[in-house]
This record gives structure tokens, sequence and C-alpha cells, in this order.
């Protein structure tokens, strides 16, 4: 990924299931406000990108039983879970915003990773076009916007977090912001900052970083 500086704007799930109506603010559990909120400043946070010219990218749910796994379904029955977003319905359609014509649309067929989309191009896509840096926005910081900002910084993508465009379902929004500064060195800020839109400059290598000697072995530490 070295010399790869350009920038692209990554909204996650912000699908009617997840965003509004009865599914989503059952499962929410906290006020609808919070979710409206979120939808608003992604929204706002498109179009800073799309005046920009920052790419934007839209990433979408589908979790219709057919795509689900055996854990998958054993854990729907387990917790009583019904599948949201399902193909062709009201609930999988976007919410708030929607791709411009050129923009890419990348899905998930029951899956929180984005890169895990079944050779359908996320990643060769941004690669093709340059990105070494990850904006995320959408829906939610604790599920499918950790686990694909998990895998893009160890794909060697710079993440950052729109705080005012998220928010967590399952965990204390706060701390799922500190594990992603801590563990992906992730920068949280909210999207009427400019730095926001632009990628961190090149980390240099450390001569500590060299191989380590034949028959020594590094501490695994993360």
């Amino acid at each position: 990924m070295t010399g790869r500086a350009g920038t692209a704007l990554l909204v996650v799930d912000l699908q009617n299931d997840f965003c509004t109506g009865q599914v989503a603010t059952a499962r929410f559990g906290g006020s609808p406000a919070v979710l409206d909120a979120v939808v608003a400043n992604t929204v706002r946070a498109v179009d800073r990108a799309r005046h920009a010219g920052v790419e934007v990218v839209f990433v979408r749910f589908l979790g219709d039983p057919a795509h689900q796994g055996e854990a998958w379904r054993a854990r729907d029955l387990r917790l009583g879970k019904r599948p949201k977003c399902l193909e062709g319905t009201w609930g999988a359609r976007f919410h708030g915003v929607a791709p411009a014509p050129g923009e890419r649309v990348f899905t998930k067929r029951a899956r929180f990773d984005a890169f895990l989309d079944e050779g359908r191009g996320l990643e060769e896509h941004l690669r093709a076009g340059g990105t070494g840096h990850l904006v995320f926005a959408g829906l939610y910081a604790d599920v499918c916007v950790d686990s694909t900002a998990r895998t893009a910084f160890q794909k060697g993508f710079h993440i950052t977090v729109l705080t005012d465009c998220t928010t967590s379902l399952h965990l204390p929004y706060d701390d799922v912001l500190r594990f992603m500064r801590v563990l992906y060195g992730a920068r949280t800020t909210t999207g009427d900052d400019p730095e926001a839109w632009t990628a961190p400059g090149p980390a240099p290598v450390p001569a500590s970083a060299s191989a380590p000697a034949s028959g020594t072995e590094e501490p695994c530490t993360p």
C-alpha cells in the first residue's frame, strides 16, 4: 500500500432496517433521534465528499437465510433473531442517501466485513483507484464498521471514523472509538473536520524494524 494517498468515503449499511421503522428501533434500543442524527450527518458527509472530489463507495447488507452460514442460522435461532435487509424488500433499500450515477456499491451477503464480498472486488477497486485512506460512516461502529475497518487496517489502509456519522449497537460508543484508536491507529473526528478528508503522511520505517537474526524470534505482541 506504500504510496497510495487517495481518500474514499465508505458508507456502510445505511439501510432502512438499520436506520428507521420498527425493525431498526427495536434492535437499536436507544433513542431513534440518535439514528436520525447519524443519517443526517452522513448525508452531509456524502455531499461534502462529492463536492471535494472524494470518491464515495456504498456498502449494503443482505441478510437472507439463503446467504447465511450454518453458524449464523444457529445463532439467530438461539437468540430469536429475525433476518434483516432481505433482498428486494423496503428494509434493504438505502436510507437518506443513495449512490449517485457511477458510484460503486458492494454487497455483503450475511457478512459483517465488506472485504468478504465473495470476490466482488472492494479491495481491488480501492487499490486500482490508488486509495490508501478510508473514511467510515454508517452503521454500526461496533459491528460492520469495525469489522471492515479491522480488515482495512491489516491490508494497509489508513482509517478515519466520522464520529457523528455512526453509533454503536452493543457496546459503549466511547469504548468502541477508543478501541479503534488504539488497535487500528484510527483517526476519530467529525465530518466537518478538514483533516478527516486528507490521508495521513507516510510513516517512516524504523531502523530497528529490520528482520531478526536467524534463529531468533520476535515476541508476539500487537
